[in-house]
């Protein structure tokens, strides 16, 4: 009898430990027992672009900088009050300004080098620069003071023109980049962010993308014209290839526009560290994305400006 009792104790426990394995799975699984995923931000530049599966620099990608990152002006506040009245923004982009004498705009065209070339005179200063718009990835990756609009920082991206786009600047770094390389860099950041890459797919839906091409280069060609053309302040042109090519040149003549004073440690710390993390990779494609007649729109497009802006083509 006793062995029996026995028996029955040991089947009745593995019965009941069976149950509650189960019993503990099954809760486990319930929908909306485990933690929320995070709410992935959508930039503020690229409202399309929503895909974890795009690399962007991330929180692990840390950037050695050559000296802390400061403000230049700490008495002035860090965001003002919005004006409607006074500047003009699409409805996606969030910008507080503030007029100043000695406010600097970097502008430029999408996907001609403007997050590199921040990063290059934040190493070579010291000095954080801001935005007209707020990135959320760029916020959280080496640019604190996206959003921030007044002289208190070195220079303020933009990538607008018109007369509304340039009245709070006293002066204007134009970055100018090859259009048919731009394009496509905007073409992959729309797509896969600031250092990813369209998938070669979307190059093969034809209609699309020559869509994008005729509307970007109709862009590229207002933006670069307007600044240079009818901005009335101080204008220093840059061209994308020099930077790359003449990179400490460029930045000793950018700084002396700036009359900001060189700093020869940080000069040369800059230049050791000038690659960064936002700085796209080449990546070759097996087939061309532009055809013989998009070429020539681009390549025609490009000797007018190009010509207009004292540029002589090699």
């Amino acid at each position: 009898m006793a062995l029996q009792g026995w028996r029955f104790f040991g089947v009745s426990a593995t019965i009941i430990i069976y149950i509650g394995g189960v019993l503990f799975l099954s809760m486990n699984n319930i929908p909306g027992s485990h933690p929320k995923r995070p709410r992935i931000e959508r930039f503020a530049e690229f409202p399309s672009f929503h895909s974890p599966r795009f690399p962007m620099p991330s929180r692990k990608m840390t950037i050695r900088w050559c000296r802390d990152l400061k403000y230049m002006n700490r008495d002035l506040p860090n965001y003002t009050d919005y004006r409607a009245d006074f500047y003009t923004l699409p409805s996606d982009v969030s910008a507080s300004l503030q007029a100043s004498p000695m406010l600097t705009a970097l502008a430029s065209f999408p996907g001609s080098g403007n997050t590199w070339l921040r990063y290059l005179l934040q190493q070579a200063t010291g000095i954080l620069t801001g935005s007209i718009y707020k990135d959320y990835g760029l916020l959280k990756t080496g640019f604190p003071a996206e959003n921030v609009c007044n002289s208190s920082v070195l220079l303020v991206k933009t990538h607008e023109w018109g007369g509304k786009s340039w009245a709070p600047f006293a002066k204007a770094i134009l970055l100018v980049r090859d259009p048919e390389k731009a394009i496509i860099a905007e073409f992959n950041r729309q797509s896969g962010g600031h250092i990813g890459f369209a998938s070669p797919d979307r190059y093969k839906r034809t209609k699309d993308w020559q869509q994008f091409v005729s509307n970007k280069l109709k862009g590229w060609e207002l933006m670069n014209l307007s600044w240079a053309r009818n901005f009335t302040g101080s204008i220093k042109v840059v061209f994308y290839d020099d930077l790359v090519h003449h990179t400490e040149r460029e930045l000793r003549a950018i700084l002396d526009f700036l009359q900001f004073p060189v700093d020869e440690t940080l000069l040369r710390c800059a230049i050791l560290r000038k690659e960064g993390i936002f700085r796209r990779k080449k990546r070759l494609l097996s087939f061309d994305p532009y055809t013989e007649a998009m070429r020539a729109q681009v390549q025609a497009r490009k000797r007018i400006v190009y010509s207009l802006l004292g540029r002589k083509e090699h």
